[in-house]
Formats: structure tokens, C-alpha cells, sequence
């Protein structure tokens, strides 16, 4: 795909994704009014790239999927993605003022009100998830369902936090480092490729090759995270950079310097372009998608 056409990709999927999510969020004017305006503020109201959905629809359509049916799933995930961003920026957590571009959801609402919306995004998530997909049996949905609640869950991203907060103010080892962010972050991602691919009617095959180009996409993504909380722009990331070293958590560049963390970076990314390797032109979005992370700026 040539950059026009990526940047075209993903802004039909984003606008996509928004419409969905809007249908599904009550509006701010109904009860609990502040409740539903938190969710909305943090859900919508700010720039979020809403990578894991397109994720997940670009990993149907490698498979040969139409868009409709994997849709609340996609959703799904980017309600789980928001909750975790909103209970991570509380004054226990990473105690953060902006959130894409804009103040986050303690910031703007209350602790309370915030802790209450990321609860109400959560659930939501699986009301989403539960929703029947064409020409899938129910006992495949169900199955994704209980794979994207253990990827969110203690065996993935909310294990891998804590295993981050326990990290804190000591030194790790690299394999310690994969292992944080394989939970806390790639979990979440690969889930996002794997259950398209599963939704979608993908072969054990593509399926197989759709997984592991999502392992390695996820610890890519962390990687240029990390260099991202070093060199960043807090004007184009839409938050503070800093805040690794701000609260002495275990980092790529901490750990090897940003030379090497970027050398990482670049063998996760052709793992992950390998992995797609067999696949065909339906591909391409994954492979352009993985080929920005090198390049990112937020």
C-alpha cells in the first residue's frame, strides 16, 4: 500500500469503529449524565489512533471477512484499550494529566467518576463481544470471548501491569522486560489479530501465521513506546512524555539505550512481516500497518 492509500485504510476504519462506538455509549444528556459524559470524554472526545480495532477488522479481511460481522468485537476491544488508559492515568497508577491531547478522565470529571467510567467501559466491552457473528457458530464467538477475557485479564494486560508496577525501582533483565510488556501490551494486540483471524474464518494456517504476526507487533509497539516516552512531543503524542523515568519503571531504552531499543524494534517488525509472508494482497493492510511503527510519532 502506498502511504495514501494507508492513511485513506485508516481513517475509513477509524470512522468506522467511531460511528459503531457512538450508537453503543448513551449520550451525555441521559442518566447518569456525568457518568455517560466521562465515558464519552474519554471514549470519543479525544484523537485516539484505535489501533487494536483496525487490528482486528485488518486481520478478518486477511482472511477473507467483510467488515460488519467482527465489528462489535473490534469495538470491544477499543472499550477494554480505553478503560485500561483510564485507570492507568490515576494518581495511584501513573498519575497523568493529558491523555490523547486532551485532560484525562480524573482530570476532567473526578477520581470517582473516572474509576466508575472505566468499570461501565469495561463491561460494556463484553456486552459488545457477546453480540452473534454471521456465519460463525455460537461455540467459536464464545471461545473468543473467554480468549479476549484472559488477554485482558490477569493472564495478560492487567497481570502484565502489575508485573510493571512490581518492576518499579529495580533493575530488570531483557527476558523480564518481554515479559511485562507480552502481558501488558501485546496481550491485548495480539488478541485484537488473533480473534479477527478466528472471527473471520481464517485456516488453522492463517490463523497460526495472523497470531504470531500480532506477538510481534505487540512487543514492536512497546518498544517504540518506550523510545516514544524518551525523544517524544508532548504536542503530537497528546501526553507527557517522561513518565517511564518519572516513575522509575523498567523501559527498552533504560535498559539498553536507544540505539539498541531501536535495533529491537526493527527485528520485531520483520518478525512480524515474515510471519505474513505466505499470505496474499488481502494482507497488505497488516503489513503497512506494522511497517509505521518505526516511524511513529504518537
Amino acid at each position: 500500500m502506498t502511504p495514501l492509500e494507508l492513511q485513506v485504510y485508516l481513517d475509513d476504519r477509524k470512522l468506522l469503529v467511531e460511528k459503531h462506538l457512538d450508537l453503543h455509549v448513551p449520550s451525555a444528556s441521559r442518566p447518569p449524565q456525568r457518568l455517560n459524559a466521562a465515558i464519552r470524554h474519554s471514549l470519543l472526545g479525544g484523537g485516539g489512533k484505535r489501533l487494536r480495532p483496525i487490528l482486528l477488522l485488518a486481520s478478518a479481511e486477511a482472511v477473507g471477512s467483510s467488515l460488519e460481522p467482527v465489528l462489535p468485537m473490534a469495538c470491544a476491544l477499543e472499550c477494554i484499550h480505553t478503560y485500561s488508559l483510564i485507570h492507568d492515568d490515576l494518581p495511584a497508577m501513573d498519575n497523568d494529566d493529558l491523555r490523547r491531547g486532551i485532560p484525562t478522565c480524573h482530570k476532567a470529571f473526578d477520581e470517582a467518576t473516572a474509576i466508575l467510567a472505566g468499570d461501565a467501559l469495561l463491561t460494556l466491552a463484553f456486552q459488545l463481544a457477546a453480540t452473534p457473528v454471521p456465519g460463525q457458530p455460537d461455540s467459536t464467538v464464545l471461545a473468543m470471548i473467554a480468549q479476549l477475557a484472559r488477554d485482558a485479564g490477569i493472564f495478560g494486560m492487567v497481570g502484565g501491569q502489575m508485573l510493571d508496577i512490581q518492576a518499579e525501582n529495580r533493575e530488570t533483565t531483557l527476558a523480564e522486560l518481554q515479559n511485562i510488556h507480552i502481558h501488558k501490551t501485546g496481550a491485548l494486540i495480539r488478541a485484537a489479530c488473533l480473534i479477527g483471524a478466528r472471527l473471520g474464518g481464517g485456516d488453522e494456517e492463517q490463523i497460526r501465521r495472523i497470531n504470531r504476526y500480532g506477538e510481534a507487533f505487540g512487543l514492536a509497539f512497546q518498544i517504540t513506546d518506550d523510545i516514544l516516552d524518551v525523544i517524544g512531543d508532548a504536542r503530537i503524542m497528546g501526553k507527557k512524555p517522561g513518565t517511564d523515568q518519572k516513575n522509575h519503571k523498567a523501559s527498552y531504552p533504560a535498559l539498553m539505550g536507544l540505539a539498541q531499543a531501536r535495533q529491537e524494534a526493527k527485528l520485531m517488525v520483520q518478525e512480524a512481516l515474515e510471519a505474513l509472508s505466505p499470505l496474499g494482497p488481502a494482507a497488505d493492510p497488516l503489513r503497512a500497518l506494522v511497517g509505521l511503527l518505526l516511524d511513529r510519532t504518537h
